[in-house]
């Protein structure tokens, strides 16, 4: 552990650095404890306060540029696929969708305080135009702040801090062991957590090529669409009616407890449609599938789609 602590205190900025820059790309190595532990350290003078917020800013800029760039690129794919490598649950786009399309570019001040929102929200930044200069000055000072707290919680409790890691140094190996076994328990809590919400909304599925062939019968089904607002600028499935989040809250569903209803989003595992169909269920709806693959497997298919 005294090795671990000796690289911190003589490579302080590039352990950050990287840290920072790997946990903002995805990974889930939680860079604010480092944070946390080098502003601890900012007494001992290897290097200044300002240094240390500025190569944390700078790490987090990059990756989120590039998450940034993706979005601009890919679209709003990009971000499905970060919901889905995430261990973060998989609702964590709409989420992110209603969050940024409510206060815009200013949200990512704070982006950084809430987790699996950072990344998502940075490609959907890129996705919906925001400017790269608005994007920027908004991402920069949101990594200030986050970065800065933690910088500033380390120096506040510095003795602390210093007491902490004397104890862990004392215990040798057994204290890395320690470290690694904390970092793997938090990794296997949100890997259980994401595993358990997957299996939550596991239900009898409906294909795109099933669904086309029952439009084509005298008697459609319902089919609901609860994308958020961002998300429907793509065109929606033809007769498909659309549900507000107040909506859902309500279940408002204009049929009856007996006929088919289908459900359809645009995230990982079907997450909204499923838990939709979920409450349907509980209310007495008996025929309530969510659609696989979403509007996107729709789309993939050739089918088409109303734009208007």
């Amino acid at each position: 552990m005294s090795f671990l602590l000796e690289l911190i205190e003589q490579y302080g900025l590039l352990f950050v650095f990287g840290n920072v820059l790997i946990e903002q790309l995805g990974a889930p190595v939680p860079a604010y404890p480092t944070l946390v532990i080098t502003g601890a350290l900012l007494g001992r003078g290897e290097y200044s306060g300002p240094m240390l917020l500025f190569i944390a800013v700078i790490a987090a800029l990059i990756a989120d540029f590039a998450w940034y760039q993706a979005g601009r690129r890919y679209g709003a794919s990009v971000m499905a696929r970060l919901c889905k490598i995430s261990l973060s649950p998989d609702s964590c786009v709409r989420q992110t969708e209603s969050i940024y399309v409510r206060y815009g570019p200013a949200s990512l001040l704070v982006a950084k305080f809430i987790p699996g929102f950072a990344s998502v929200a940075s490609a959907l930044a890129g996705a919906i135009g925001t400017r790269p200069a608005k994007f920027i000055v908004f991402d920069a000072l949101g990594a200030a702040l986050w970065s800065g707290s933690a910088i500033f919680l380390g120096s506040l409790f510095s003795s602390a801090v210093a007491d902490l890691l004397d104890i862990l140094a004392s215990l040798g190996k057994w204290g890395i062991l320690l470290v690694a076994l904390a970092l793997a328990v938090y990794i296997a809590k949100k890997w259980w957590q994401r595993r358990a919400f997957i299996k939550e909304l596991r239900m009898a599925r409906i294909t795109v090529e099933e669904l086309e062939q029952l439009l084509k019968t005298g008697n459609p089904p319902t089919i609901i669409d609860v994308r958020s607002e961002l998300s429907r600028q793509t065109g929606r499935i033809p007769g498909a009616q659309i549900l507000s989040d107040d909506d859902i809250s309500a279940l408002v569903v204009n049929t009856t407890t007996d006929s088919e209803v289908i459900i359809y989003c645009a995230c990982p595992n079907e997450a909204s449609a499923a838990r939709l169909a979920k409450k349907l269920m509980q209310r007495g709806y008996t025929r309530v599938r969510p659609l696989t693959g979403g509007i996107d497997a729709w789309v993939a298919a050739g089918f088409s789609v109303d734009k208007n």
